[in-house]
């Protein structure tokens, strides 16, 4: 079998007496969508957190292309291949949202944002960020100001900053939070053509977008990985049902 994308062992952080993450193993194939849910407080966005590399892991390893990046900076694993979403958007309002991704290709391939400015026009920067956009439903909102966009077309934005970046995994923090019915479906829709393409791992409340995307499913209770397989073998998994989705199973 060949080696994971992405592959954690014994994942642990613990912040004061709460534990966020308590012995995480996961395995990600390339070109799997894989949806970790699981009840607030369960530890959900500080694992996503760790496998961006923004929070630190007190315990246990992450491999990502067949490398160790347990110690590597967010920043380090971006230039390996893996990009994030936040559950917040995080974008810059001021500029456009052209501006946003070809920021984002330039942060990436290492330049200085101080020579923002004179590289604003370089089709080097402009061309891949202007693709992205058109990836993402953006093209004829390309020279909007990004804070003026509706927060659907945030979301999207910040995907395709991500997807500027050549990823080879998207990390997904909550990709529906706070949308109407039309942006979800929507950004449903974007995510389904980005399965099989791109390896993505989301975080979501929505169980329905979970189950329209999801190739597996994780479920975290408590910092701990109770459950993961196919996602109906999740729907009918006792524990799960009980654990996760508050209904009483009754034994026969």
């Amino acid at each position: 079998m060949a080696e994971p994308l992405l592959s954690v062992r014994g994942l642990r952080k613990r912040f004061g007496g709460l534990v966020a993450t308590d012995g995480v193993d996961l395995d990600v194939v390339e070109g799997e969508t894989l949806a970790i849910i699981g009840p607030n407080g369960a530890g959900k966005t500080t694992l996503i957190g760790q496998l961006a590399g923004s929070v630190r892991p007190d315990a246990g390893t992450i491999r990502f292309g067949g490398a160790d990046v347990t110690a590597l900076s967010d920043s380090a694993r971006s230039h390996r291949g893996l990009a994030r979403s936040f559950q917040v958007t995080s974008i810059f309002r001021d500029l456009t949202a052209l501006d946003n991704v070809a920021l984002a290709v330039q942060a990436h391939d290492g330049h200085s944002f101080r020579f923002w400015r004179p590289a604003r026009g370089e089709a080097a920067l402009r061309e891949p960020a202007r693709a992205a956009l058109v990836r993402v439903g953006l093209g004829e909102r390309a020279d909007v100001p990004a804070g003026t966009l509706a927060h659907g077309e945030q979301r999207q934005l910040e995907i395709a900053m991500a997807l500027a970046t050549r990823p080879r995994l998207l990390l997904l923090d909550e990709p529906v939070a706070g949308m109407g019915v039309e942006e979800s479906q929507r950004m449903v829709g974007l995510l389904r053509e980005l399965r099989g393409s791109h390896t993505l791992v989301l975080v979501e409340h929505d169980m329905d977008v979970v189950f329209a995307l999801a190739d597996r499913i994780a479920v975290l209770v408590y910092g701990r990985v109770i459950a993961s397989g196919a996602p109906e073998a999740i729907r009918l998994d006792p524990e799960v049902r009980r654990a996760y989705l508050g209904e009483e199973v009754t034994q026969r």
